[in-house]
């Protein structure tokens, strides 16, 4: 099945800042997901979506579990998409096995150049062989396998300085309503003026906003207060969660795509919606913010 050609149309212009996540197509990710995997024939829907709505980039990973293989089979040889993929981690194997993965993205993903490569682990360039790893992303980089290399970092792996370090075409940090930790240092900033394209992922904290008390996990549960607070303050101010958690992150200039993940077209629907709306205003952004880590990082979770 051929996918249609992206839109360009002055309302498609309104979501030139939204990139689809896909680690849904191929791992039942997210504690708001109820849903698991997403089956083949609903990706295909969400991705005719996307294209009719003007949505060029999809993000994605070698280790999504099988994202990448249903991507290709889902858009095959066509261009309009701009697919972002991510190394495995640095294992025994060594940075031969890392790198030749990267082909392996590319068949799947039936792309003779990838559109970008993110170092996964940022740990990965912490470590001693940090320097040689990332000399064979831009080994990759000039032989036209990857047209930008970057790196996916957490905040507590000092985005900066990697970014100092290696002067990467684009970094994915974890930015968000619930997360404003990268803004608050200025390091999102000081990013911006390396140069650096910056991705903002996690701006829906795995849907954490969204879920009621009893829908907390138990590690989670302690904060329940805390989030309904953050969600009265938010109903005062005339706006939907959705509408602030967009509204947040998608008018920042120093933000140049806002990575989002779905199940289905109804929620990819809700969020062109949202961001072709009008944004919220008057409301304490800061004071939205939460302080717990384990609140903030899924990978605790």
């Amino acid at each position: 099945m051929m996918l249609p050609a992206p839109t360009h149309s002055s309302d498609a212009g309104r979501l030139d800042k939204i990139g689809l996540g896909t680690v849904q197509f191929g791992l039942p990710y997210g504690i708001s997901n109820v849903r698991g995997q997403v089956e083949i024939a609903e990706v295909m829907s969400i991705l005719k979506l996307a294209a009719e709505l003007g949505i060029i980039w999809l993000d994605t990973a070698a280790d999504y579990g099988t994202a990448e293989a249903v991507l290709g089979a889902a858009i095959g040889d066509w261009g309009r998409f701009r697919v972002i993929t991510k190394t495995l981690p640095l294992g025994p194997s060594g940075i031969d096995a890392v790198i030749g993965r990267v082909a392996e993205s590319s068949r799947l993903l039936r792309r003779r150049s990838l559109d970008a490569l993110l170092v996964h682990g940022a740990g990965d360039l912490n470590a001693e062989t940090g320097a040689a790893l990332w000399q064979a992303m831009r080994s990759l980089k000039r032989s036209g396998a990857v047209q930008k290399i970057g790196i996916s970092a957490y905040f507590d792996q000092d985005p900066l300085a990697l970014a100092q370090r290696y002067a990467p075409d684009l970094m994915q940090i974890s930015v968000s309503l619930l997360d404003q930790r990268m803004i608050r240092s200025g390091d999102l900033e000081r990013i911006k003026q390396l140069g650096v394209q910056i991705h903002a992922r996690s701006v829906f904290t795995q849907g954490l906003l969204f879920l009621t008390p009893d829908q907390l996990p138990p590690k989670l549960a302690h904060g329940a207060g805390r989030l309904a607070e953050i969600k009265r303050t938010i109903a005062s101010g005339g706006a939907s969660l959705m509408q602030a958690a967009l509204g947040f992150v998608l008018d920042r200039s120093d933000i140049d795509l806002i990575v989002v993940g779905v199940t289905n077209t109804r929620e990819l629907a809700e969020i062109a919606a949202v961001a072709r709306g009008p944004r919220p205003v008057g409301l304490d952004w800061e004071g939205l913010a939460l302080e717990d880590p384990l609140l903030i990082d899924p990978r605790a979770w």
